[in-house]
């Protein structure tokens, strides 16, 4: 039986190494101060999935505010260890976040997907997302 509840700072080793499966590399503290900062702040959320008390699955989300659109909340992050795939635990994380963003009154949310991710893609469609562009994301370093 899946469980479904808001993430803790404890919960940080199991989210570190579930990030690791996305190939994004955290170390423990990263992590825990991040989860920290989350939980402290009014404009995100972030809720982890139990399977016999085992982390195995994480989700983040986060209210966005636009100057040519509505708010809305996208989700940041979301990963399913790759060991408990298939059960809807990730529809069920994307549930609660969509009861979070219905909280915060916004009408839609919205997750960006690697090009690279392809079952990604026909999972976000499986459960009623429409892809709506394609961008090229950039990045600069900040001294």
């Amino acid at each position: 039986m899946v469980q479904i509840r808001e993430i803790l700072e404890q919960d940080a080793e199991s989210v570190a190494a579930l990030s690791t499966q996305l190939g994004y590399e955290s170390d423990v503290k990263q992590t825990s101060a991040r989860i920290k900062s989350i939980n402290n702040s009014n404009e995100n959320c972030a809720f982890v999935a139990l399977v016999d008390g085992k982390v195995a699955g994480w989700i983040h989300g986060f209210y966005t505010l636009r100057i040519e659109s509505d708010p809305f909340v996208e989700i940041g992050g979301l990963i399913v260890d790759e060991n408990y795939r298939n059960l809807k635990i990730g529809k069920q994380l994307i549930e609660h976040v969509n009861l979070w963003a219905k909280a915060h009154q916004v009408k839609k949310l919205k997750v960006r997907c690697n090009t690279k991710r392809t079952e990604s893609h026909r999972f976000y469609e499986r459960i009623g997302f429409k892809e709506n562009k394609r961008q090229i994301a950039f990045e600069m370093e900040l001294d």
